[in-house]
């Protein structure tokens, strides 16, 4: 048989011939290197076969940044944590242990709960492992023999994913320890350089609070000590500026076990809730959108109409009143659509954009709740347009346009993926095929390239989503501007058209900024809580020498008010070196202090990052009202 190699060169092998096979006919040194195959462009172990005519490339241990060749590391490294696990503890029933993105885990049964001390225990014993020399051992078995074989070991986990797993029946060794897994895996483990386990978490066996609670340990794994490193330094900024510790220390929003999920906003995390409040009603009103208001709570019929009672009940948070089942709205679409259908149409109406920053309740797992980034009540910056299909290109150029509007005022790093068609979606493949093919019309006439995602459309509608990338090199969905043919014809939504006719509006869904708690949780990581001065809770703080200062203090305060900006003394009776070193824990882009010297014509300002100068007030009033600007 013969295999198409990258540069289209063609190789002869014999039948049967395996990609590790492939890669000692290229090569000694690349046999010695490899650690994966892709055969048309689907990742496959080495040890497995290759067809006639697949096109295929050899990874290596050259490909370190590769995330198929990351993926098989770490694949097998957290199998080498399973077998750690089992030698340190016997008597552990190990569960799953994927690789993930950044990294891997393994969850485990342990006989006496673990702490923190177990990660060094069992990182020693992965290396120890690692020095012994192992290598992964591939076969295929029946179904009864491989639940047998669990069941024997005291595996009952492991058995019951022998009874759910579907098509053929695979195990791996390394070592003493057995593995039921599809793979691949490494030949062997000399390509895991550099290792690390981060952190233990507990995780209910397949998400269910119903099912034992398990000990997740999470690790990562990389090809070189010197990744490793980089990637340790970034966790490390990651945890400065997690959004969490700093909401706290800047008194931006907290949380209560009272309300899991549901965040509290303090007066100064309000400030930047109401700049980005005040920015979307501006930009609503320049664009079209009218403000509407609609109800928290709705009869269950509703949901079913929508399709949301089938396919997002679990998420949505449920009640009886008087017999009847209500669900607290998850999302304001079937809401708009109800709303809609209230009053008859005409198409001289058309586009009809309506707008509602509503709260809204999704009944998230605790497990995955985290801080503003993942809750159970948040709002969104959300906007359904009603419109004809002639109008449907204009109408998603405009979000297109105002998105990006939005993007460059925080001056965020977008990238774009097309969100195809899902298994559980709703409507014909010709609706499918209409709303998809308009879509990519509007991306082509912006020019923004796209990634496809097959499968991850909303089950109503394909979408585009917006992502951004922090700081950290980390994305974030943001936007998403979805198009809709279902719910209008589910609701029964119609507009008079000029031929007198009764027509179906298509229907755009579209949240830019997207969740604002997510946004705000997002940006504060992305800035490190050094927020722009527009969007900063304080904008300048002045800090009065002595007390006979005081009064110049406040009167400047008072005429940076007048201009709408955020300015506040502090008169505290502290050293003004430590009301300096607060302020800039506190983040105030601008520090002003006064003293003997100082007078409207002489003003000393301290900027954040370092930056001082003497200015004169009307010229610092002047430079903050343009950088408060959006």
């Amino acid at each position: 048989m013969r295999v198409i190699l990258p540069d289209s060169s063609e190789l002869e092998l014999p039948d049967g011939a395996t990609g590790l096979d492939a890669a000692r006919a290229i090569g000694p040194k690349l046999a010695e290197q490899a650690v994966l195959v892709r055969a048309n462009g689907s990742v496959r172990d080495l040890r497995l076969p290759l067809e006639d005519g697949e096109e295929i490339q050899i990874l290596t241990t050259r490909d370190r940044e590769d995330p198929d060749a990351l993926w098989v590391l770490r694949h097998s490294a957290a199998h080498l944590l399973a077998e750690a696990a089992r030698r340190l503890y016997p008597g552990t029933k190990v569960a799953i242990g994927p690789p993930i993105e950044n990294g891997f885990y393994y969850d485990f049964e342990f006989p006496e709960p673990v702490g923190e001390e177990a990660l060094e225990l069992l990182e020693e014993e992965i290396r120890r492992e690692i020095a012994e020399g192992r290598s992964w051992e591939r076969w295929e078995t029946s179904r009864d023999e491989a639940r047998r074989y669990f069941v024997e070991e005291g595996e009952p986990y492991k058995a019951e994913l022998v009874d759910t797993a579907e098509g053929d029946i695979s195990f791996y060794r390394q070592g003493d320890f057995v593995d039921l897994c599809r793979g691949p895996h490494l030949v062997n483990a000399e390509p895991i350089k550099a290792i690390k386990l981060l952190s233990l978490a507990g995780a209910y066996w397949r998400g269910d609070e119903a099912r034992p609670q398990l000990t997740r340990v999470y690790g990562t794994a990389f090809f070189d000590p010197e990744d490793l490193e980089g990637y340790l330094r970034r966790i490390e900024e990651a945890r400065r500026r997690d959004h969490r510790r700093l909401g706290k220390e800047l008194g931006l929003f907290d949380f209560s076990e009272l309300a899991p999920g549901m965040p509290f906003w303090h007066p100064r995390g309000m400030v930047i809730w109401n700049v980005l409040e005040d920015l979307r009603r501006r930009e609503n009103a320049r664009r079209g959108y009218e403000e509407v208001r609609t109800p928290q709570l709705y009869d269950s019929d509703l949901w079913r109409t929508s399709g949301h009672w089938d396919k997002f009940r679990e998420h949505m948070f449920q009640l009886e009143i008087e017999g009847r089942d209500y669900g607290l709205k998850p999302m304001n679409c079937p809401g708009h659509c109800l709303l809609y259908s209230l009053a008859p149409h005409s198409y001289r109406e058309l586009p009809l954009r309506i707008a509602e920053a509503g709260n809204l309740h999704r009944n998230e797992l605790s497990g995955v709740l985290h801080g503003l980034l993942r809750v159970r009540h948040f709002v969104q910056d959300d906007a359904h347009i009603f419109c004809t299909n002639e109008q449907i290109q204009d109408e998603l150029l405009a979000c297109l346009d105002y998105a990006y509007y939005l993007y460059d005022l925080f001056e965020l790093d977008i990238r774009v993926e097309l969100s195809l068609r899902p298994d559980n979606r709703l409507g014909t493949d010709q609706d499918w095929d209409f709303a998809e093919g308009e879509l990519v019309k509007a991306l082509a006439t912006t020019g923004l390239d796209y990634t496809p995602s097959e499968g991850e459309g909303s089950f109503y509608g394909p979408k585009i989503d917006l992502h951004m990338s922090d700081s950290l090199g980390r994305s974030w969905q943001l936007g998403t501007v979805q198009l809709d043919l279902q719910m209008p014809k589910r609701f029964g939504l119609g507009y008079q058209g000029d031929d007198n006719a009764e027509h179906t509006p298509a229907m755009i869904h579209r949240a830019l900024l997207g969740s604002l708690e997510r946004f705000v949780g997002v940006y504060v990581e992305h800035t490190g809580g050094d927020l722009p001065l527009v969007l900063a809770p304080e904008q300048v703080r002045i800090l009065p020498v002595a007390d006979s200062h005081l009064a110049d203090a406040e009167s400047l305060a008072d005429r940076l008010r007048a201009e709408g900006l955020r300015a506040r003394v502090d008169e505290r009776e502290e050293t003004l070196g430590k009301r300096i070193r607060d302020a800039e824990l506190e983040k105030v882009p601008y520090v002003v202090v006064w003293g003997d010297r100082e007078s409207l014509d002489s003003v000393s300002v301290r900027r954040r990052g370092g930056d001082q100068s003497v200015t004169s007030a009307d010229a610092l009033a002047e430079e903050l009202r343009a950088a408060a600007r959006l």
